[in-house]
């Protein structure tokens, strides 16, 4: 009884899963026609291809079956892009829902009409997905005379983000029903918050899958490569070719599984990234990135002239080349790409301090402007004396722009590009136009800094995500590291045994087929494989930890120094285990 319900279940699912995937084809921006003919039919002529190579083709089986199974791949990834592109339209609407009712409740509780509230939020390009939808309603309005709880209705029923549709239906059923906008937002907050939170632990619980599930895949793949590299003294294939192969399905996988978790990283970036003005912090990076890029092409100018002997210069480092091995000699060139991200994470750890600090300045300020009755320069004057920590600069600096009678909006506007903090400035924003437009301070600065606060907390759930996340993907380049070599090395010390005992003359000498290999390039080969392995996981690193670009080289630099010291490491110490 049980193993039928169990099967009826998962046959349930089954049709859900199908009936998901066909429904997206539905609601992908590619007119369906143009997908089939420009993505799904080159993926299934590419399977049949490699299917009908993998039978007819006179290569050996270890070459043949990473073939069809890189044309199960593609064809597996264009049959279920639609539904990842759907699902990557709905975590773009969920991500930033909470911030778009936030920004809609503090408009509404100003002096504009309703639909100027949602015409407001459709002109906010930074809301993306979420500020066409604003922008659909508004269309629905003024274009075909409908009204606001019928344009919300419809929309809410052709939206692929559960959550943003019941706020629509939601709010349209409050609208029709005579509550204004702004008592209905306001009591939506606690529901909205607490969404919000379902969701942004939902994704993190999903990288924890996906982490898993990727972890299980690398060292499958990473089995693979080592029996690629190993069978072929066995079998007398072509090592280069087999292990090719093989490397190729490795980076797709690798690939796949990096589009997938930048699918499924919640959106909450840590920069406030803006062009009109290039603060301390920008010009820093900046400067110690082209730095590092021109130190970098340096020194691979000076290893391109050893590898070739040219000048002087190259007669001076060939020799050092020819003692270093291949991975340092490919890693050591990459080590200035480091200084860029050290330096990007200090002034993260900054931004970090600010948006500690936030919520209690936005809420004194708010309650201060209630209580005092006076404009905001008057009660920054008394709050800049207050100790706010790392916020305390940029406090300061902002009374004595307003002071200066310079303009409010562009004094906040420095403000929040001075904080670097993406969420200072979204919240900055929300407070100084609700301010403007005659909202009322106090409410104002509670509504966000309770908004904020919750985010604070979510972003430490993301944190200890990214490090373990961090920790899984360190451990993964080591081990690969090691099994690459590993391998590589026991290859090497049974081509010399055979060497050394001759055994080509013996009439058992065709055991071992020595010849096949080419070390040399066997070995760049898995270096490059750590070089791609380490910039794929430094992406993935940057894109759920949310922080800046420049992070990405630090973790590759670090990434591609674990996996060549080890490689280093393990072919010293095979060799020397085995000389003794």
């Amino acid at each position: 009884m049980a193993g039928e319900q169990s099967a009826s279940m998962q046959a349930v699912q089954v049709r859900d899963f199908i009936s998901d995937i066909i429904e997206s084809y539905e609601k992908m921006p590619m007119a369906l026609p143009r997908y089939l003919l420009a993505v799904l039919g080159p993926a299934i002529v590419f399977f049949m291809l490699s299917l009908a190579g993998a039978i007819a083709l006179p290569l050996p089986l270890l070459v043949r079956i990473p073939v069809f199974l890189l044309g199960v791949l593609l064809l597996g990834g264009a049959v279920l892009y639609p539904r990842l592109l759907v699902e990557q339209t709905r975590r773009s609407l969920e991500n930033q829902l909470h911030l778009l009712i936030t920004h809609m409740t503090v408009l509404s509780t100003t002096n504009i009409d309703r639909v100027a509230v949602f015409r407001t939020l459709a002109r906010e390009e930074e809301y993306g997905e979420l500020a066409t939808e604003m922008n659909r309603i508004v269309q629905l309005v003024d274009a075909w005379n409908q009204s606001l709880d019928d344009a919300c209705q419809r929309r809410a029923r052709e939206v692929p983000s559960k959550p943003l549709a019941d706020f629509l239906d939601r709010l349209a059923y409050s609208i029709n029903a005579g509550q204004s906008i702004d008592d209905f937002l306001l009591g939506e907050q606690n529901a909205m918050i607490q969404k919000y939170i379902t969701v942004y632990e939902s994704a993190l619980g999903n990288l924890e899958v996906m982490k898993d599930l990727y972890l299980s895949m690398i060292l499958s793949m990473t089995f693979a490569i080592i029996n690629a590299i190993v069978l072929p003294i066995l079998t007398g294939t072509d090592a280069t070719m087999t292990i090719g192969a093989v490397i190729v399905l490795f980076v797709f996988v690798q690939l796949g599984f990096y589009f997938v978790i930048r699918t499924m990283s919640p959106y909450d970036p840590l920069w406030f990234h803006q062009r009109e003005y290039r603060t301390k912090a920008d010009r820093q990076i900046d400067i110690t990135l082209y730095g590092a890029v021109g130190l970098s092409i340096t020194m691979v100018l000076v290893l391109a002239l050893g590898t070739f002997n040219l000048t002087v210069v190259g007669e001076t480092v060939r020799p050092i080349m020819m003692e270093l091995p291949i991975p340092l000699l490919i890693s050591t060139p990459l080590t200035p790409l480091a200084v860029p991200g050290i330096v990007a994470r200090r002034h993260e750890k900054r931004i970090g301090e600010r948006d500690e600090e936030y919520p209690g300045f936005i809420r004194a300020l708010g309650a201060s402007e209630t209580a005092k009755q006076s404009t905001t320069t008057a009660v920054l004057k008394t709050l800049k004396t207050k100790d706010f920590g790392v916020l305390s600069r940029e406090i300061s600096r902002l009374y004595t722009r307003l002071r200066m009678r310079l303009d409010p909006d562009r004094s906040w506007f420095f403000f929040t590009a001075e904080t670097n903090s993406y969420l200072v400035q979204k919240f900055s924003e929300m407070y100084n136009v609700g301010r403007s437009m005659g909202g009322k301070p106090k409410l104002l600065g509670e509504l966000i800094s309770r908004n904020m606060n919750e985010i604070i907390k979510l972003r430490r759930q993301r944190k200890q995500s990214t490090v373990t996340l961090i920790g899984v993907l360190y451990g993964i380049t080591a081990s690969a590291s090691f099994a690459f070599f590993i391998g590589l090395e026991v290859v090497e010390i049974l081509a010399s045994f055979s060497t050394q005992m001759n055994l080509d003359s013996l009439q058992f000498g065709t055991l071992i087929y020595a010849g096949v290999y080419d070390v040399p390039f066997i070995e760049y080969m898995l270096t490059l494989i750590i070089l791609f392995n380490a910039l794929l996981s430094s992406l993935m690193i940057r894109m759920v930890d949310g922080g800046h670009k420049a992070n990405a080289y630090l973790h590759f630099v670090m990434l591609v120094w674990v996996g060549s010291l080890m490689a280093v490491a393990t072919s010293s110490l095979a060799g020397a285990l085995i000389s003794i």
